[in-house]
């Protein structure tokens, strides 16, 4: 059975095949009437008319394809924000292939270099340290071009990001007010913007509280978390805990830390309370509900999605970087 075409379409709804491509393309700037718009619209439907991508991508210069590369796609965040992508991407018309850089620069440029080979269109990112030079190259030659959850200082990128400062004094606060004598914090050993924003809203919070509350950071590298945390929880925690908290600043470490607490019997939140930054579905192992931030995944993925597209298309938008905020979940990990 022959396809249909936009031809047929033309003859049937007796315009030019112009105007049934402007309509069907949804173009701007043209006089044709609604009813005809309409008409066009309902034949289309009518004939099971199904637009061939191929040709036009060959027209337009386009291969509706998105590039996605997330810093570790086995985690639980970029896991999801993926899918919450991908279900917007295809509401464009777009077709999202998905890398993982695992917090390597080198692997990073690779898949660069890889998804401008395939012609994406455009690239949402979670840039890595050391992913400075090859960001500014893309951007210096006005490549369509999203970070998401994280930025890079010296390279203005349109962005997608969370208001890690301010969700972490936020929290803080909210743990001084319960009066812990000892508040642990454990993060990474990093050079990533996004995690020392969570760092820092938490130590100025500390230091501005005026409470004579014990406190101590807990950073690791990306390697061998599980057994570093568990040694320095160690350290930390001493054999018989009491009235102290602890603050994730992700999933990661929590879920690592949280196997601590269960091998060495500490019980929560009798005798240490726990505060995660994102959630993940490894909580639900855990014996007491943890309390978490949790992030506006969908939004996040939406607007990142509608913010390639808008540079893709070269629509007219001023903005540079949207920023979100979070919402503290509060379970029963709290004393």
């Amino acid at each position: 059975m022959r396809r249909a075409s936009i031809k047929d379409i033309a003859r049937i709804a007796g315009v030019s095949v112009a105007t049934v491509s402007y309509v069907l393309n949804k173009k701007e700037g043209q006089r044709i009437s609604e009813d005809t718009k309409k008409k066009i619209f309902e034949i289309a439907e009518t004939i099971n008319y199904v637009p061939n991508r191929i040709a036009r991508s060959l027209q337009n210069n386009r291969t509706k394809l998105l590039g996605l590369i997330v810093a570790d796609i086995s985690n639980d965040f970029y896991s999801s924000i993926a899918r919450h992508l991908e279900d917007k991407a295809i509401k464009l018309g777009y077709t999202l292939i998905i890398g993982s850089s695992d917090e390597n620069a080198q692997k990073f440029s690779k898949l660069i270099e890889l998804f401008s080979q395939q012609q994406v269109d455009g690239m949402i990112v979670a840039p890595v340290a050391g992913s400075e030079d090859i960001l500014q190259k893309l951007m210096d030659k006005n490549y369509p071009l999203v970070t998401i959850d994280r930025y890079l200082k010296g390279v203005n990128i349109p962005g997608v990001l969370l208001n890690n400062r301010e969700i972490a004094e936020n929290t803080t606060s909210f743990l001084v007010e319960k009066d812990f004598e000892q508040i642990i914090y454990v993060g990474y050993d990093t050079k990533l913007p996004h995690l020392l924003d969570r760092q820092y809203g938490f130590e100025t919070t500390i230091a501005e509280s005026g409470k004579n509350i014990r406190t101590k950071n807990i950073l690791v590298g990306l390697e061998n978390i599980t057994l570093e945390i568990q040694t320095k929880l160690e350290e930390a925690l001493g054999k018989n805990p009491k009235n102290t908290a602890l603050y994730f600043s992700s999933n990661k470490l929590a879920v690592a830390g949280l196997a601590y607490l269960v091998q060495n019997n500490v019980n929560v939140p009798e005798q240490v309370s726990v505060l995660a930054f994102d959630e993940t579905e490894a909580y639900k192992l855990f014996p007491a509900e943890i309390t978490y931030i949790k992030q506006p995944l969908e939004e996040m993925a939406d607007e990142a999605v509608k913010f390639l597209d808008s540079q893709i298309n070269q629509y007219s938008s001023k903005t540079k970087k949207i920023t979100l905020s979070g919402e503290l979940i509060i379970k029963k990990s709290i004393k």
